[in-house]
């Protein structure tokens, strides 16, 4: 992933030196059970763990080697070797090269979803606050992009913030599915290996044992963990479409917070543009764009082939470091949009009274009328209004054939604003489990 979009505690999980030292431990823990097995000698295990331990690993080197060896693991074990010395012979032992990538892919995967559940963690807080600061402003729903009835802008909030608890509900589920561990030899058949140092490795490195691997551990793992990467960029784009229509001249009930020196444009000193959340769609497409090359892999030949490494060298760091910035830049937005009660109460008013609509449809059907007849008698005075002509509440007040269901008071008391947000409260406290 490019710096620009990139946060270095997720680039770090994916740097080479943090992949090789995560080889050795493999390698080595894996010595180390051997050794206990009886089947290499322990003084070697302790030798291996003391010289690889403080080593720092060059990454030129393993480089250079895999050059001539065209393998990536040979090149590292090659590199090992000139480090350890002749007890390095003992690393490795039954194992096949998918134990150590598999694995090794696993811890990153798991270490990326700690970040990024750190990071849903933050955008839920700042989204609780910012709900609660205005679960009573009033602002319209829209349907269809078209005026429909009031909610509130805390409300809005709210389905964000019940949208991304879902989201981290998965990732935990995604997070434990993918942490499983496989040292289980050539074609996974731990003929050369006992399937205790499996266990072993699986316990220091925090994870859990593959069931059953094939030499590669199943890809449908992997699917659904980079599908739930690409459901919750779905999840970031939503909200981040939601501010940029909301930012737009005509409306302009929110907007991202625009510092001071921001520039919007080079060519109009007036403009202050939704850049943040069109940055935030644009990165959710990508990261959505990782989760059918993940579906793909699933399909491998027979026990095992390599089709799906160049495919996860590039979606396993891009699809996580772009959904942590992601995340963090969606928080940002979240935590210093300015809201705009007055412009959410003038859009609101902007139809005279049409988002009332249903009530009196109500109305008229209690007091007698077919629903058809209601609906006829509400859209006749609506569409003069809607062309800006008249008031709704006095045209319905004109209008003797309503009259013969509804008075004037009876009308009057459709148009209360607060009717519609009288269960707020009871939907704050499903969402939030307090009022």
């Amino acid at each position: 992933m490019i710096p620009r979009y990139s946060r270095p505690d997720m680039v770090a999980i994916w740097s080479p030196e943090t992949r090789f030292r995560i080889w050795f431990e493999i390698e080595a823990h894996a010595t180390t059970k051997l050794a206990e097995l009886g089947v290499v000698p322990r003084e070697a295990a302790e030798v291996i763990w003391a010289k690889g331990d403080k080593a720092v690993f060059d990454v030129a080197r393993i480089d250079e080697i895999e050059r001539e060896t065209k393998h990536d693991v040979i090149a590292f074990l090659t590199h090992l070797s000139e480090i350890v010395g002749p007890e390095a012979r003992f690393v490795h032992q039954g194992m096949t090269s998918s134990d150590v990538l598999d694995t090794t892919l696993a811890v990153q995967l798991a270490r990326a979803s700690d970040l990024l559940l750190a990071d849903l963690d933050g955008l839920l807080a700042a989204l609780k606050r910012r709900a609660f600061e205005h679960k009573m402003t009033p602002v319209i729903g829209r349907s269809h992009g078209i005026h429909a009835e009031p909610v509130t802008f805390g409300l809005k909030l709210a389905l964000a913030y019940a949208e991304f608890s879902r989201c981290r509900d998965r990732l935990v589920a995604a997070r434990k599915e993918i942490a499983t561990c496989a040292i289980s030899g050539a074609v996974g058949t731990f003929a050369n290996i006992d399937p205790a140092v499996e266990e072993y490795v699986a316990e220091k490195l925090g994870l859990t044992p593959e069931p059953i691997s094939t030499q590669v551990i199943p890809r449908d793992r992997h699917a659904m963990f980079f599908a739930t990467l690409g459901v919750i960029a779905s999840c970031v784009e939503r909200l981040a479409i939601e501010i940029r229509h909301m930012q737009r001249t005509e409306v302009l009930e929110a907007e991202e917070y625009f510092s001071p020196g921001q520039k919007g444009s080079s060519a109009m000193p007036h403009k202050r543009n939704p850049v943040l959340t069109e940055n935030l769609t644009g990165l959710s497409r990508m990261v959505r764009a990782f989760a059918l090359p993940a579906m793909e892999n699933v399909a491998l030949w027979h026990e095992r082939d390599i089709s799906h490494s160049s495919v996860e060298r590039m979606i396993g760091p891009d699809a996580t470091i772009t959904l942590d910035f992601a995340l963090a830049r969606l928080t940002g937005v979240i935590d210093k949009l300015l809201v705009y009660p007055e412009n959410m109460q003038k859009n609101l008013d902007r139809l005279g009274g049409l988002v009332h609509s249903q009530r009196v449809l109500l109305a008229l059907t209690q007091k007698g009328a077919s629903r058809e007849d209601a609906y006829r008698l509400v859209q006749r005075n609506a569409m003069p209004v809607w062309r800006g002509e008249g008031n709704f509440r006095e045209l319905l007040k004109a209008d003797a054939e309503v009259g013969k269901f509804l008075s004037a008071a009876d009308i009057d008391e459709k148009f209360d604003l607060g009717y519609h947000l009288k269960q707020v409260d009871t939907i704050f406290r499903r969402v939030f489990g307090q009022s």
